[in-house]
């Protein structure tokens, strides 16, 4: 439950090596004593995030195993977790870049993108989204991405993972109202992280940092999209209007 002046005081980061979910939890939390919990494959990979979490002032960090590709037990992992506490801010993190060459070339590659980036996501989210409903409060962020808003040639198996993630998060959002519980989703555009380490930032790159403060602000004043940065919001606007025959063409 958040405290008396709305600070969040838990966040369950899903994904807990992603450096948009880690600088988050450093921001939602600021100095205060709150706790944090990293669910990820490998738990034992998560001592850097959780030392440079306890170092920014978090009371408590835990880790936990979680596979987004582990449909089959997410409704478990989610009892698991809220059984032992409420939370206020769930960051759902996880997903996988992957190589659009190589998708091309092997579809099982394709599948094994959009079966992380699409089908483990909503799964967790479906799961998460009920339990926020059952306590009354928190929200569910959603990292989805531009790359879903209009999916590139560029990018396309990535792009369609995002953009079904993105439009069943909304969908949650809209069953979730006046339950107390809510859902916000972030559509950032190139971000410098350990995942998109090598290659050319697109436009408008930006920072896990950056993403992190846009959604305390998001969360702060209730937005239901968050736009990193913000002006890819109008970027956006115009560019899904362009007529395919140019769009294909444009450099993106």
């Amino acid at each position: 439950m958040r405290d008396a002046l709305g600070g969040v005081q838990s966040v369950l980061v899903l994904g807990g090596s992603s450096d948009i979910g880690v600088a988050t939890a450093r921001r939602l939390l600021g100095s205060r004593a709150g706790t944090v919990v990293l669910a990820g494959r490998r738990p034992e990979a998560l001592g850097a995030a959780t030392e440079a979490l306890r170092r920014a002032g978090a009371g408590q960090v835990e880790t936990v195993a979680f596979d987004a590709d582990d449909t089959a037990g997410h409704g478990a992992f989610v009892e698991q977790v809220f059984d032992a506490r409420d939370f206020d801010v769930v960051v759902l993190a996880a997903g996988v870049l992957g190589d659009q060459d190589a998708a091309e070339r092997d579809p099982e590659v394709a599948v094994t993108v959009l079966r992380t980036n699409f089908l483990g996501c909503a799964s967790v989210a479906l799961h998460v989204a009920r339990r926020l409903r059952v306590q009354g409060h928190g929200t569910l962020v959603v990292l989805s991405s531009v790359a879903g808003e209009r999916v590139r040639r560029s990018n396309f198996v990535y792009g369609a993972g995002k953009a079904g993630l993105d439009g069943l998060a909304l969908g949650l959002g809209d069953s979730l109202v006046g339950s107390g519980a809510a859902v916000m989703v972030v559509r950032p555009g190139f971000v410098h992280t350990k995942m998109t380490a090598g290659r050319p930032p697109g436009p408008l790159a930006t920072t896990a940092e950056a993403v992190a403060e846009a959604i305390d602000d998001g969360l702060r004043r209730g937005h239901e999209i968050v736009w990193v940065p913000g002006v890819l919001r109008w970027v956006m606007a115009i560019l899904r209007h362009v007529p395919r025959p140019i769009f294909r063409r444009l450099p993106l």
